[in-house]
């Protein structure tokens, strides 16, 4: 059964291509690895909420656009196989943040596995 990582970021406006330079770079890897589907959505209809919303979960400032991505696996298996191994992995060019830089505050990540309950389309 497939498997899902998700994601919200938030990255300066203006690291935009930066930001999409180093997804592909460091994507490709996961489909390398595995991965059957990746998306990276640069956000530009996202709404302040009266409780909460996307914004303020990554504390984004104004001059940040919030980020959703999420990465899809064949199965758990292959997702914890390969995050098991993410130490080996970092040695690869594309997640070396010396090579490829993050352009976004990391610590502000918002991320988890989930396992689909129901999907429809495709």
């Amino acid at each position: 059964m497939a498997y899902v990582d998700g994601f919200v970021i938030a990255v300066p406006t203006g690291n935009r291509e930066r930001f999409i330079e180093h997804a592909r770079k460091a994507d490709a890897l996961f489909i390398k690895h595995g991965a059957t589907r990746i998306w990276e959505c640069w956000g530009d209809d996202v709404p302040d909420g009266k409780l909460t919303d996307f914004r303020r979960a990554v504390q984004a400032a104004e001059d940040e656009t919030v980020v959703f991505s999420w990465i899809e696996w064949p199965d758990k298996e292959t997702r914890d196989s390969v995050f098991a191994r993410m130490e080996d992995l970092m040695r690869d060019d594309a997640w070396n943040p010396e090579l490829n830089p993050v352009p976004f505050d990391g610590k502000r990540m918002i991320y988890g596995g989930f396992t689909p309950v129901v999907r429809m389309g495709e």
